[in-house]
């Protein structure tokens, strides 16, 4: 056991000393520092951005983070020795620190955490710290194998410089190949990837499933909870391409957890309710298990040709006799007087599997599928179930919704809260259709209908239940206009009712309206309250596996003024595919390419031609006649395929190729003239925003990746590209006409000296405007980056950042500024007549 060391102690003086703690939010250490075992030493690597970006390398060692300073940060190539400066040691308990460091602190700027996990060392490790010469393995979530730590100071020296390499072992790897540093850059809290050698294990992992093997160690002696709020899992957008998860099918069912207290069971539902009378028989079995004190946490549903049906599940709840239902067990956060919530998943599970061995047909064990989540997600969908739940291997059994479990829909589908409803044929006694709605905060919203999945018996009992709740107005406090709900065939025929009762609908699409598409009833839900019901996101992407691109001549420079070569330009766009993708995908597109890098000839390709890219979609003719194919980016293997085949900007139309000619957004490029300072393009944002402002519509900023700045309003896609540009015209020349002195709305050089020309030329039909995150083709490879409006005052430049820093930013932005884009649904019908 390595012995603590007073917080107090000279090994912390220096510490102390450089800091402020009623300023800075970094840690005060404590009054002593936790202790260690061998085994258990943590390393933690912070990413902090002073002034310029640099690692903060640091391993746990006598009660202290003993601490190195490395500019260009860890490498798997040994042929890398990376400068490590050695600074005063740091308290244990900044091995959890992000945050902000404020000006005139030291070390004013970002941190997060990079890496962390626990290190062996080689030998005595004060031994080798004498010596100048440490070698130690590591365990992290990025790093693993063995390291080496030399000291390379001279006494002279001001500063204690030592080398930081990669050892010769299974992990080591050439930089060419692999380079953590630019795969891998964000934050391993923000986004946790589990241990690296049980993502890419260089040796069998071993099975546990022996007693013997099953790590219980994190269980609480403690009594049986009288309640336990369940764990709850978040909406996957996109499945997870790395760390260790656990997949099981998503049941069409019921969430029952199940209360054993001294051999007798109760049976609750999500929401707290006691379903153990209505479930009489289902709780007998329960009973049956080997278990005097319990909480078991799993699904009920029914299953028709070894699949779950919702439907037969109401059936069968609301029958006296529901002996086909089937209880569906996945967790164990407590047994027999012990607390497994701090167990880790696997092992809470490997527990409930033995649990469950003798018992019968009605109680079951969840499985889960040993193959890669895009498979599993893809034969999910096969079979046609609801998709699939997704638990990281290592998870604690956490109350609320939570990171660490997923739910990936193959298909949309969530709770509504019925509003209303309309007779069938105009006939009272069946419903027609039932008007549904969803709660965004306080507010109800409306979300449209659904007018099919139930037969006459269904219709019938659905008007008893709604009848009796009929009110007087609508209750929706956000509704989309009449004319627009045009999955209403009975408009005016709306009977309103109190939102109380909850429907499972399943739908193909959300309109940009806001209403749900082709939904067709699954049933009612009595296990939620209208209250909590809010609208979900849409299916699940499936990944596309990690492109495996081989890069013909990566070395070409691209760039002569700062070297970026073809390589960097690659990784680049495969290291912001994530963020990219939405601005591209389904939009017709212009390509800027440059086979000879910059210095060479630059053209636009538009259209499919005789040089394949790969993975890129080409539409049918007949979508824009009289024009060759259109072309669009879809995919991450696409967007890198364009890039190997030397595509540097990527351009995008104003509409997608579901709506072609309705375009859905207007784009204000903000171009300076000559002599103009920057501050004056800032200003000219500014006034921009603020007569859109007055104009009724929200707007969005990125920089151009040039000069200038882009000011984006999202639409409604109803107006046609005429009389969407014919907007824009007319309120770039008003600004023009209301402050000549500094906007300009005629093109050419001569007529924007001193002033800044808006740019309204590219709504037209046809024209493109740089995507978000598109390097672009200039020295020193500008990006053009969404931001807020908030961060207008701190920009530099439009080209603020590049090919080389651009993703680095990213890893230290915890919020999208322009997460409210996607949702923003705008008309210019009312900011046309106000400008008129």
């Amino acid at each position: 056991m390595a012995p603590a060391r007073a917080a107090t102690s000279p090994a912390l003086s220096h510490y102390r000393k450089k800091r402020d703690f009623l300023v800075t939010p970094e840690p005060a250490p404590s009054a002593s520092s936790p202790s260690a075992d061998d085994q258990n030493l943590s390393f933690v690597v912070q990413k902090h951005w002073a002034g310029r970006l640099h690692y903060d390398f640091r391993l746990e060692l006598d009660g202290v983070m003993l601490s190195w300073a490395v500019p260009k940060g860890p490498c798997y190539d040994p042929k890398e020795k990376r400068m490590a400066i050695h600074v005063e040691d740091h308290p244990v308990e900044y091995s959890s620190f992000e945050g902000k460091i404020p000006p005139g602190q030291y070390g004013a700027g970002t941190v997060l955490v990079w890496d962390r996990g626990t290190w062996e060392p080689v030998g005595d490790p004060q031994e080798g710290l004498k010596a100048g010469k440490l070698v130690f393995r590591l365990h992290g979530e990025k790093l693993a194998g063995l390291w080496e730590l030399v000291r390379i100071a001279k006494p002279e020296d001001k500063q204690d410089a030592w080398m930081l390499f990669k050892k010769r072992d299974e992990w080591a790897r050439p930089l060419a190949e692999y380079d953590v540093i630019k795969a891998l850059p964000d934050s391993v809290v923000t986004r946790p990837l589990g241990h690296v050698e049980e993502r890419e294990p260089k040796a069998p992992r071993r099975e546990r499933s022996d007693d013997t093997e099953i790590d219980l160690s994190a269980a609480v002696s403690a009594p049986l909870p009288a309640k336990l709020e369940p764990q709850l899992a978040t909406l996957a957008t996109s499945l997870p391409t790395s760390g260790d998860w656990i997949a099981e099918a998503k049941l069409d069912g019921y969430r029952l957890l199940a209360r054993v207290d001294k051999g007798r069971a109760r049976l609750m539902t999500r929401g707290g309710q006691d379903w153990t009378k209505k479930l009489k028989g289902l709780a007998a079995e329960v009973e049956k298990l080997p278990v005097e004190n319990a909480w078991l946490d799993g699904e009920i549903a029914v299953l028709k040709d070894g699949l779950p049906n919702f439907a037969a599940l109401q059936d069968a709840i609301d029958a006296a006799a529901n002996r086909d239902i089937v209880y569906f067990l996945f967790d164990l956060p407590y047994v027999d007087g012990k607390d497994f919530r701090r167990v880790p998943l696997w092992a809470r599970r490997a527990r409930l599997s033995r649990l469950l061995e003798n018992a019968g047909d009605r109680i079951r064990f969840s499985q889960d599928f040993a193959a890669p989540p895009a498979q599993v997600f893809e034969a999910a969908a096969g079979l046609g179930l609801e998709g699939l739940m997704l638990k990281r291997r290592d998870a604690p059994y956490e109350a609320g919704r939570t990171q660490t479990w997923l739910k990936a829909k193959c298909r949309l589908r969530q709770e509504f809260v019925i509003c209303g409803f309309t007779a069938r044929a105009d006939k009272d006694g069946e419903i027609g259709s039932m008007l549904l709605g969803y709660y965004a905060g306080d507010k109800l919203h409306d979300a449209g209908s659904v007018g099919t999945g139930w037969d006459a018996r269904a219709a019938r009992d659905l008007w008893a239940r709604l009848a009796p709740l009929e009110a007087d107005a609508e209750p929706f406090d956000v509704t989309v206009a009449r004319q627009r709900r045009w999955s209403r065939r009975a408009a005016g025929s709306e009977r309103w009712v109190r939102p109380e009762l909850v429907a499972e609908v399943e739908f193909a699409d959300w309109t940009a309206d806001g209403l749900i598409r082709q939904a067709s009833f699954k049933g009612l839900r009595t296990d939620k309250p209208a209250s909590r019901v809010v609208r979900e996101g849409g299916k699940t992407q499936v990944p596309s596996p990690q492109p495996r691109l081989k890069i013909t001549h990566p070395e070409r420079v691209v760039d002569p003024s700062t070297g970026i070569t073809k390589a960097d330009l690659v990784h680049y766009y495969a290291s912001v595919a994530e963020w990219m993708l939405p601005h591209l995908q389904a939009r017709p597109l212009a390509m800027v390419r440059a086979p000879e890098g910059l210095a060479g000839e630059l053209f636009f390709q538009k259209h499919a031609d005789r040089t394949g890219m790969p993975g890129l979609t080409a539409h049918d003719r007949a979508l824009w006649p009289r024009h060759p194919p259109l072309l669009t980016v879809d995919t991450t293997d696409a967007l890198l395929s364009a890039a190997q085949m030397n595509v540097v900007e990527f351009h995008t139309w104003n509409s997608t190729v579901r709506k072609l000619d309705k375009p859905d957004r207007v784009i204000f490029d903000l171009d300076p003239g000559e002599d103009v300072k920057w501050g004056r393009v800032q200003e000219a944002a500014l006034l921009v925003q603020t007569l859109l402002s007055e104009l009724g519509l929200d707007a969005w900023l990125k920089t151009s990746g040039g000069k200038g700045l882009h000011v984006v309003v999202p639409l409604t896609p109803r107006l046609d590209y005429a009389s969407v540009k014919a907007f824009s015209q007319a309120f770039v020349r008003h600004l023009a006409k209301t402050i000549p002195e500094r906007f300009s709305a005629t093109t050419g050089a001569a007529n924007r000296i001193g002033k800044v020309y808006v740019d309204y030329l590219r709504n037209g039909m046809g024209q493109t405007t740089a995507a978000a995150f598109s390097a672009r083709a200039r020295p020193d490879m500008g990006v053009s980056m969404p931001v807020s409006w908030d961060q207008l005052t701190e920009l530099k430049s439009g080209a603020q950042w590049t090919v080389q820093t651009a993703r680095e930013y990213l890893s230290f932005q915890t919020q999208d500024p322009w997460a409210a884009y996607w949702s923003a649904a705008q008309s210019l019908a009312s900011a046309i007549k106000r400008l008129k």
